[in-house]
């Protein structure tokens, strides 16, 4: 096993595809779309063992919203990336944030049983 580092704790997705986002026709209304992803898959970074978990975003959009095939391929790209499940769930809202700006957002992530022990962790943002 390796030894842990600062490094560890720190490690995100670095080069991941943008997510694109598209004008929302019905801004003038709050309405939440629910996205989950069941095939989401990373790496541990300190073991490179194998993660794998559902992601799931709820959010109330204002001005864009998400185009999904971004979102696909954006996902895809941690499929190899070691980085930590609360990292995860974090880097997620961030892009997600920084794509679409929506008026509120909570992105879960589910990892399934490894070593015995079943991680969620949600977080969430509601713009000011």
């Amino acid at each position: 096993m390796k030894e842990y580092t600062d490094e560890h704790a720190k490690s995100t997705l670095q080069n991941a595809p943008q997510l694109e986002a598209w004008e929302n026709q019905y801004a003038d209304r709050d309405y939440e779309i629910s996205i989950s992803i069941p095939e989401f898959t990373c790496v541990c970074p300190r073991t490179g063992q194998p993660d794998f978990a559902t992601i799931y975003i709820n959010y109330v959009p204002d001005k864009t919203c998400v185009e999904l095939k971004s979102l696909k391929l954006y996902i895809a790209s941690y499929r190899n990336v070691g980085i930590f499940h609360e990292n995860v769930a974090n880097k997620i809202l961030d892009d997600f944030v920084k794509a679409c700006n929506p008026r509120k957002i909570t992105v879960k992530s589910d990892f399934t049983v490894r070593g015995g022990i079943h991680t969620i962790v949600s977080v969430s943002k509601t713009k000011n």
